[in-house]
């Protein structure tokens, strides 16, 4: 039998081999090629920004509250939101730092920097998603009915549709 919660579960699945990523980038500096390198920063950029900060919003629009009120406190969410607001800062550190030096070559200073920022944020964000599936979803699962988590679901698909479409343009 299907938990309630497993569409969030799935999504986090789905997600996971990109958080890996961000691990497998930080691991290719000092080792690997300019443009390898180059290119698994861009990669992670875009999941990171374009991707994680959308499913970010949409668990603060919609599964953040639902667990404040089954907890009974506007509290409840504060520290996972406080997460949210720690990527966010490695994303924009992150946007400064990916640029690749003209001369193919990065300084030990840039690469010191790249490295602290793909491993705080790939550290932040697996510790994020194991708080989630270790204490809220099944929270969720024993409290609500899944004709209640679909709903919430729809919700948070729709809060990162509307975020998709913003971003756009």
């Amino acid at each position: 039998m299907s938990l309630p919660t497993q569409p969030l579960r799935d999504e986090h699945a789905g997600l996971f081999p990109s958080v890996d990523r961000i691990k497998q980038t930080a691991e290719l500096i000092g080792k690997a090629s300019s443009e390898e390198i180059c290119k698994g920063l861009e990669e992670v950029y875009d999941f990171l920004a374009h991707h994680l900060k959308i499913h970010a919003g949409a668990e603060e629009a919609a599964l953040y509250p639902v667990v404040q009120k089954l907890l009974g406190s506007p509290d409840a969410t504060k520290t996972m939101s406080r997460d949210h607001m720690e990527i966010g800062r490695y994303i924009d550190e992150l946007a400064a730092l990916k640029q690749c030096p003209s001369d193919g070559k990065f300084s030990p200073e840039h690469s010191e920097s790249l490295r602290r920022v793909l491993y705080g944020v790939y550290a932040l964000v697996k510790i994020h998603f194991e708080k989630e599936e270790e204490v809220y979803l099944p929270i969720l699962d024993q409290r609500m009915t899944a004709e209640e988590v679909r709903e919430m679901y729809t919700k948070m698909e729709a809060a990162a549709h509307e975020a998709m479409q913003a971003l756009a343009g």
